[in-house]
């Protein structure tokens, strides 16, 4: 069984660098997986689509914020914010990824919207980039940043989530801390993920790229934006966004914050009722593929965990570790890897590697730190260059809105590179120092 999350996993990965859709690719993995482990195909299909209902909210949140999305582009609210953008970058581009990152990062946390800001921003965007000759690679890094790196080292939104789990999950092991040292011993590894962003921006991007788009289509587009004047209706979009922010922070629920917002602009009379039918079908186009991705990797993770695939790999792995401390590390960091890029996500993996990492790492004398910064780090890794994560998603959704932006070799491959090697090296530092 082990075997099957290691195949089903490089078959997927395999199959999207061949860049067969990755919505097929994760089917024929999971199907992959569930025939290696002795089920037939009827009953694979069976837990495959019974894994997709646990994303479910996810995925209607998503088509949901697409369509919020839709309605704030409509207004045209999104030019003035360009516009603005564009005053205080002034042509530097390393400040524009810089600028991007930190956008992505309050998503995380202080406005946390998550990847409902990218259909928003990203896309007016994309004709200055090609004027500025920016490498989009690079904004995918600057916004994969973003999302990942605040809720690993930072304990607010969603960082909070994801070190409560951490915390919550090791109690249910045995072992229990603050949330104060999880976060601390969150921080070295996080560190990691700071330095692979200034490698990209400052030495891996920072090469002129053409994407041949004509001159006459940048200038029409750039040249638009001074003519967006402030009016009552951006004022009110204004409104429908920051009670959109507040129900999610309220309720904890993506659904009904963006519920929130869409009704208020249809109520506010910002985005005429007639248009209902086109924001609609214009949010679904925007991040319905994002969606489906997200319940089918829901379905592989049920097939998984179902069939006990998971848990076998660390259980047969640990077998194998020696006593090294540095070895055992890298081991169960790279089990977490290839578990995380198959689920695509590290908050469904937490709960799983944790109960089987701490009795792992006590016994070898990991200190309690140690054990926390190993278990949030083998999570994390893999999030970033998954193809079936929302770090990858979201960023391909706003950068390939003109179609010049492939997946897996300008969003995941990049991303891979310069957050999972780093977070490997700074998490072995961590376990190590703590």
């Amino acid at each position: 069984m082990a075997s099957a999350v290691i195949i089903s996993v490089l078959i997927m990965v395999v199959l999207s660098l061949l860049r067969v859709n990755v919505m097929v690719s994760i089917i024929i993995s999971a199907l992959v997986a569930g025939l290696l482990t002795g089920e037939t195909l009827t009953d694979t299909i069976k837990l495959l689509v019974e894994g997709m209902s646990d994303g479910g909210n996810t995925a209607l949140s998503y088509i949901l914020l697409g369509a919020f999305a839709a309605a704030i582009s409509y207004t045209g609210i999104t030019s003035i914010l360009v516009r603005s953008l564009i005053k205080v970058i002034k042509g530097k581009r390393s400040i524009m990824l810089l600028a991007i990152a930190g956008i992505a990062s309050l998503s995380q946390n202080l406005i946390p919207v998550h990847i409902a800001f990218i259909p928003i921003l990203i896309p007016p965007l994309l004709a200055l980039f090609d004027k500025m000759k920016i490498d989009r690679r690079g904004v995918a890094t600057a916004l994969t940043f973003g999302l990942k790196a605040p809720y690993v080292m930072i304990p607010f939104g969603y960082g909070l989530i994801f070190q409560r789990t951490i915390k919550d999950s090791m109690k249910e092991s045995g072992l229990s801390m603050p949330l104060s040292d999880i976060t601390m011993s969150m921080i070295i590894p996080g560190s990691g993920m700071i330095v692979g962003l200034f490698i990209a921006i400052f030495f891996t991007y920072r090469k002129n790229r053409d994407y041949q788009t004509t001159g006459e289509e940048q200038n029409v587009d750039l040249e638009s934006l001074s003519s967006v004047k402030f009016e009552l209706k951006h004022f009110l979009t204004l409104i429908a966004i920051v009670a959109a922010v507040i129900v999610q922070i309220i309720t904890e629920d993506l659904i009904l914050g963006a519920l929130t917002g869409l009704i208020l602009m249809f109520i506010l009379i910002v985005v005429p009722f007639r248009e209902g039918e086109n924001i609609m079908t214009e949010g679904i186009k925007m991040m319905g593929m994002i969606a489906f991705i997200m319940l089918v990797a829901n379905g592989f993770a049920n097939i998984l965990q179902q069939t006990g695939s998971v848990t076998a790999l660390v259980e047969q792995t640990s077998g194998i570790l020696g006593s090294s401390k540095i070895v055992i590390a890298f081991i169960l960091l790279m089990v977490g890897l290839v578990v995380t890029i198959g689920i695509g996500t590290s908050f469904g993996t937490i709960p799983i590697l944790a109960a089987l990492y701490v009795p792992i790492a006590s016994e070898a004398g990991f200190s309690a730190m140690a054990i926390a910064a190993l278990i949030g780090t083998a999570g994390a890794l893999g999030d970033a260059g998954s193809p079936a994560s929302d770090s990858t998603l979201g960023p391909t959704s706003g950068l390939n809105a003109d179609g010049k932006h492939n997946h897996i070799w300008d969003t995941c491959v990049p991303t891979f590179i310069h957050y999972n090697i780093p977070l490997v090296v700074f998490g072995l530092i961590a376990v190590v120092i703590l």
